[in-house]
C-alpha cells in the first residue's frame, strides 16, 4: 500500500507551475519512490474533499471570497496543521477532478468532508471555464497562463440539511446529498466507491 503526500496539482510536471513543490506528487511516482514496477499497481485511489482547497499562492478558479468560503473554512476547520494558516476555500471543480483522473490514472474516488456543506443551501459545482474571449474549456488549460484568465461555468445543484456525521451506510444519506455525489461522480468519469462524513474509520461510508 502507497500513500502519497500533497495534491495533483502541486505536481511539479502536471500541477500549477510555479506554485508546485519541486517533486512528483501523481501516482505514478509511487513506483519510482518505492523502487516497484509500475505494472505492479492494479488499483489508485484518489482522495478529494466535496469542496475545493489550497494553501499559498496560485490559481484558484472556484476560489470564494465571501462568506460562503469563510463558512465552509470554519465548517470545515480549513486551518494549516502547523501554521494555522486559513486554507482558501470554494466549490468543488469537476475540470481539476477530471485533469486528476487522467493523469494519476484513478480507478475510484474517495469524497471527503461531505457532512460540511450540509446546510449550505444550494450547492455549486464547476463543470467548466471560460475564457475572455467566451470560449468555453472542458478540459484543464495546457498553461498557467490561459487558466489564470479563465472563471468557472458552474451547475447549480439542491443542497442538502441534517447531521450526517451519524450516517453509517451511503443509504443513510439524505436523497439530495446522494444526487450530488451521483453527479460529481458524471462530471469526474471516475466511480465513487467511498464518502466520508467525519474524521473516523466508521465515518467512512462505502
Amino acid at each position: 500500500l502507497f500513500e502519497g503526500a500533497q495534491g495533483s496539482m502541486l505536481d511539479i510536471d502536471h500541477g500549477t507551475y510555479p506554485f508546485v513543490p519541486s517533486s512528483n506528487t501523481v501516482a505514478g511516482y509511487a513506483t519510482a519512490g518505492a523502487g516497484v514496477g509500475p505494472h505492479r499497481l492494479n488499483y489508485v485511489l484518489g482522495i478529494t474533499k466535496a469542496y475545493c482547497t489550497r494553501v499559498g499562492a496560485g490559481p484558484f478558479p472556484t476560489e470564494l471570497l465571501d462568506e460562503e468560503g469563510e463558512r465552509i473554512r470554519q465548517r470545515g476547520g480549513e486551518f494549516g496543521a502547523v501554521t494555522g494558516r486559513p486554507r482558501r476555500c470554494g466549490w468543488f471543480d469537476a475540470v481539476i477532478m477530471r485533469h486528476s483522473v487522467r493523469i494519476n490514472g484513478l480507478t475510484a474516488l474517495a469524497i471527503n468532508k461531505i457532512d460540511t456543506l450540509s446546510g449550505m443551501g444550494p450547492l455549486k459545482v464547476c463543470t467548466a471555464y471560460r475564457k475572455s474571449d467566451g470560449t468555453i474549456l472542458r478540459d484543464f488549460p495546457a498553461t498557467i497562463e490561459e487558466l489564470a484568465e479563465c472563471s468557472p461555468v458552474y451547475e447549480e445543484l439542491d443542497g442538502f440539511d441534517g447531521d450526517l456525521s451519524g450516517c453509517r451506510s451511503f443509504d443513510e444519506l439524505p436523497e439530495s446529498c446522494k444526487k450530488y455525489i451521483a453527479e460529481l461522480e458524471r462530471l469526474c468519469e471516475c466511480p465513487i466507491t467511498m464518502v466520508g462524513v467525519g474524521p473516523s474509520r466508521e465515518q467512512n461510508l462505502e
